[in-house]
């Protein structure tokens, strides 16, 4: 059949499906989903991927570090774990803006399959604002600012047909929030929250009920040692298991993640970069990769979680490179793969 007829059947063939549409950077293919509910199978990139939703913040950061400074940057716990999490599934975003956010910058999320319609944009709104200043072993940070406007009235409302979403991330929110998505979720297959010391300090009791919901909670070593109320982090991931969750994964910065698992422990370490211009999202990048990697899999035994911990860190050594997501925009699956083998041979033994 000559080629040009050949393209002509296949636009005719695929003309019918409508909704998502996933580009795999690393072969070319293109996934397609008909309808909300459907599982999306990838043409080239082998496996099959269930939906995967995020309830969080999508915000403008001004960021000051010893590299530079970016003012009005894309930001926000959602955005920056969709980022992370698209390589590998479907992503729904349930998040809310201001009419003064400039939707253009989530053109490259639509791009790799982020559903944004649940984004709510309130007309008159101003978008939730963070603004900070990095010292200068990029360990710690000044707030110089913080902005609600629109957050503080958020109440987050899934889309019907996103209700029967198998893999819900809570992301960054106050937990009474957390605990409305999953009053509106079904049954999902797989639950992971993240958390604070905000809301550790401040709403301790609400979030010990949302923990209770919980298969995985993803936190850093501070929130862990605050959450637990005790300065060894082995203790820590027992009391926090205690309170619901099975799964825990403590963030260490540049000293990589802990895995705490069934009684198990896995340590991953961080990747040695020259230069880390800006580690704003980068905790939340590592859940999107690490949940992603999860939802592609369909699984979350021993192995896998193991194998999420490496493709988190991966991603998120690479979103510390540039301001904002800016480095997560142009990365390529390709380069995720050899990054992930980077961190296998730096514990590589023979």
């Amino acid at each position: 059949m000559p080629l040009g007829a050949l393209r002509r059947r296949l636009r005719r063939r695929l003309r019918p499906l409508q909704g998502v549409r996933h580009f795999c950077e690393k072969t070319g293919a293109r996934w397609f989903a008909k309808g909300a509910n459907l599982k999306v199978r990838s043409l080239a990139c082998g496996g099959v991927s269930s939906p995967l939703l995020v309830v969080g913040t999508v915000a403008l950061d001004s960021v000051e570090t010893p590299y530079g400074k970016a003012s009005d940057v894309l930001g926000g716990s959602a955005t920056y774990f969709a980022a992370g999490a698209s390589f590998f599934a479907p992503v729904r975003l349930v998040g809310v803006v201001g009419d003064d956010f400039p939707m253009e910058k989530l053109s490259f999320l639509r791009r790799r399959g982020v559903d944004l319609a649940g984004i709510e944009v309130v007309p008159g709104g101003k978008t939730f604002r963070w603004a900070g200043r990095y010292h200068l072993d990029l360990n710690h940070r000044d707030t110089l600012g913080t902005w609600l406007n629109v957050l503080e009235t958020f109440q987050p409302k899934l889309p019907d047909e996103w209700r029967d979403t198998p893999y819900v991330f809570l992301a960054n929110i106050d937990p009474v929030l957390q605990r409305q998505v999953l009053d509106q979720v079904k049954t999902p297959k797989l639950t992971v929250a993240d958390t604070m010391n905000f809301w550790i300090g401040s709403v301790r009791p609400e979030l010990v009920k949302t923990l209770a919901r919980v298969d995985a909670l993803i936190v850093n070593d501070e929130e862990a040692r605050q959450l637990a109320g005790v300065p060894n982090l082995v203790r820590a991931a027992g009391i926090i298991r205690q309170m619901g969750p099975r799964t825990v994964i403590v963030k260490k910065g540049e000293h990589g993640a802990l895995l705490f698992h069934e009684g198990k422990v896995f340590s991953a370490p961080a990747y040695p970069l020259e230069d880390v211009f800006d580690p704003t999202g980068a905790g939340d990048t590592f859940a999107g990769g690490f949940y992603g990697y999860l939802a592609k899999q369909g699984k979350a035994d021993e192995a896998t979680l193991r194998n999420a911990v490496l493709y988190g860190s991966a991603l998120a050594s690479f979103c510390v490179e540039r301001f904002g997501p800016d480095r997560l925009v142009d990365l390529t699956l390709k380069e995720i793969e050899e990054r992930v083998q980077a961190f296998r041979d730096l514990v590589r033994v023979s």
